[in-house]
């Protein structure tokens, strides 16, 4: 094996083990990873969860409520083409976003 097979060898090595750690951090997208991500981007909103950069608590209920309606845009888009699990995680996110909402409003 000369220097430079070795060398290609350590970047495939490395590529693969970045790969593997992209998948780790980021699991593959579809539509429950991404109702639960739109999920938590108003908990951030609404103050229950930490802004990830800042590390601090903040509420800005205006923006929650305009993820929360994009929530229900797409329950509504989507109505026939859910699975039972999409529909109950959807339902139950709903559910607990408006009550959250509530809360933090009054």
């Amino acid at each position: 094996m000369t220097e430079l097979d070795d060398i290609k060898k350590k970047v495939q090595d490395e590529v693969g083990t970045c790969e593997a750690a992209e998948e780790h951090l980021f699991p593959s997208l579809n539509f429950s990873t991404f109702i639960l991500s739109l999920s938590t981007s108003a908990m951030v909103c609404l103050g229950e969860l930490p802004d990830p950069i800042s590390n601090e608590k903040n509420v800005n209920l205006s923006l929650a409520k305009q993820t929360i309606t994009i929530i229900e845009i797409l329950k509504e888009k989507t109505k026939g083409n859910l699975n039972p699990d999409e529909e109950r995680l959807i339902d139950g996110i709903l559910y607990d976003l408006h009550i959250r909402y509530v809360k933090a409003a009054c």
